[in-house]
């Protein structure tokens, strides 16, 4: 036995009491095989995960017992817990920008935690490292090495987080929500290639995920969490084909169905684009000299109306939330860009400014997005202030309004980020959006972090919101069953060329482009 989890309880000081976040957790991993913890946003799955290394700080009382290799490892000295900590367990966390060091290239991130375990040098450091990248599926990686963390998209630095964790073979690999931000295709790699080393060279796998198609296509064993206890646990096939328990048994029927209401032909325009083009100068040399660009968004045609979703899919890096950015003028770029009919280019910075309640835009990485010394109450309620938006009533009635909308508890407003799990920061990112009732709202994946049973909640509240105040919505996602939930037309991207567009109907039905028709086969594999 490799990994052995017995009686784990976790709690944490907060207003001077302890606040239980797992009750007598008790799971084991065994050399060569994949055990998922599966629950909900909160369940105490990361916690549990993060008890195995004592990553989880001096504010935690840990009881309980967790062996590795037959080594106790609560109570272990910093000597031993170093030894340990990225060479034989290593970790893949959920949110890779938190996790990079943003003033590191991507080769000196790389190099750092090779040089230290494996003694490589030099050379060799070099080739391991575009090894690594290449295997994870970053194009041309050689050309990546001198890039910056914030230079990458969201799932590119996902892959780099995954090529970190495996670069000194761990005998343990720790997956906290590792394909979250990954586009389906990549996905199916990554999770094809984590299955070849697993079998390889026996590795371990504890796997934290709430998509449950995952679990069925990687996992042996599973464990079911709810409020800090595991509810079931047996064989992958098992759990699947006959689950016992109830809340198992709602986990497995959750999953973002239905179509939105029908969109008007007749309903104006909110925002539109003629030949959008978005390309980044490559500069070298004493003098910063162009000498070629990285071409992100190819002559980009789209149109949304009030009451309209448009779906865009493809691949991390194909444009996607470039061209999202690029039409709330938050880069430059070239080509037409209406909104409400104006010309958005020609808009002075005071117009832009007044404009900017209007279109709203919700990241993919809510941790990033959420200031962590704003209270819940101070992130949503910003909007109104910095705008000055006439209110009718007091804003913490608004604040709690809105925070119900979207599924979270009032009494928790006066929060700081880091007290919420993942997916309950990007329910808050979501109410600071909403609350300013805007015209236009960009979807940067809103429900990549969410659970299944709340990313169907998420579902039907943006639905909600749009029919009941004509929302134009731009929804980016790589999860192809909530694309077809939300989004009355799609478009696919890749490497920066709108390569498809139609009702989502036609899309999904009758995919007329290769690659659309690609991303249609891994999303059904994956399922």
């Amino acid at each position: 036995m490799m990994l052995d989890v017995k009686n784990l309880k976790v709690s944490f000081k907060q207003d001077g009491q302890l606040v239980p976040a797992v009750k007598g957790v008790s799971f084991h991993v065994d050399k060569g095989e994949t055990v998922a913890l599966v629950g909900e946003s909160g369940s105490g799955k990361s916690v549990s995960a993060l008890s195995t290394v004592q990553l989880l700080g001096g504010n935690a009382h840990v009881d309980g017992s967790v062996t590795f290799k037959g080594k106790e490892m609560i109570g272990a000295d910093d000597a031993h817990l170093r030894e340990v900590r990225g060479n034989d367990i290593s970790f893949i966390f959920q949110e890779p920008m938190t996790s990079l060091n943003p003033l590191h290239t991507l080769e000196k991130q790389l190099a750092e935690s090779i040089e230290l375990h494996q003694g490589l040098r030099g050379d060799a450091v070099r080739v391991r490292i575009i090894e690594l990248l290449d295997k994870v599926g970053i194009r041309d990686p050689e050309s990546r090495l001198g890039s910056y963390p914030h230079q990458l998209s969201g799932g590119q630095r996902q892959r780099v987080m995954i090529a970190m964790a495996l670069a000194n073979r761990p005998e343990l690999l720790i997956a906290d929500e590792p394909t979250t931000a990954l586009d389906v295709t990549i996905q199916a790699q990554i999770l094809d290639l984590l299955a070849e080393l697993k079998s390889s060279e026996g590795m371990g796998m504890l796997f934290i995920t709430h998509d449950l198609n995952i679990v069925r296509r990687i996992a042996d064993r599973v464990c079911v969490m709810k409020d800090g206890e595991i509810v079931e646990t047996g064989e992958t096939k098992a759990i699947f084909d006959a689950p016992q328990h109830p809340y198992t048994q709602k986990l497995l029927a959750a999953h973002a169905a239905g179509t939105p209401d029908p969109a008007s032909d007749s309903a104006p325009v909110v925002a539109e684009t003629d030949k959008l083009r978005i390309w980044f100068p490559i500069q070298r040399g004493l003098f910063k000299k162009t000498v070629g660009h990285v071409k992100a968004v190819n002559e980009a045609s789209i149109q949304v109306r009030a009451g309209e979703t448009l779906g865009i899919v493809g691949e991390s890096g194909s444009g996607k939330t470039t061209l999202a950015l690029a039409i709330m003028r938050l880069i430059h770029s070239k080509g037409g860009i209406r909104f409400n009919g104006d010309d958005v280019h020609a808009w002075s910075t005071r117009e832009l400014r007044n404009k900017r309640s209007e279109m709203q835009i919700v990241f993919q990485d809510p941790f990033g997005s959420l200031s962590p010394r704003m209270t819940a109450m101070q992130i949503i309620a910003e909007g109104l202030t910095v705008h000055k938006l006439p209110t009718d009533r007091p804003v913490r009635d608004l604040v709690a309004e809105v925070m119900t909308e979207v599924g979270l508890n009032p009494e928790t407003m006066d929060r700081y980020p880091h007290e919420f799990s993942g997916g309950q920061r990007q329910r808050i990112a979501i109410a600071r959006a909403m609350i300013l009732r805007p015209k236009l709202v960009v979807l940067d994946e809103p429900t990549s972090a969410l659970d299944m049973t709340v990313q169907v909640q998420i579902v039907d509240l943006l639905r909600d919101l749009q029919r009941k105040y004509g929302l134009a919505y731009l929804f980016i996602s790589h999860d192809l069953n909530v694309v077809r939930a939300m989004s009355h037309r799609v478009m696919v991207m890749k490497q920066g060329d709108v390569v498809e567009v139609g009702t989502a109907e036609q899309v999904f039905k009758a995919p007329s482009h290769p690659y659309t028709q690609q991303l249609l086969a891994a999303a059904t594999m994956n399922a």
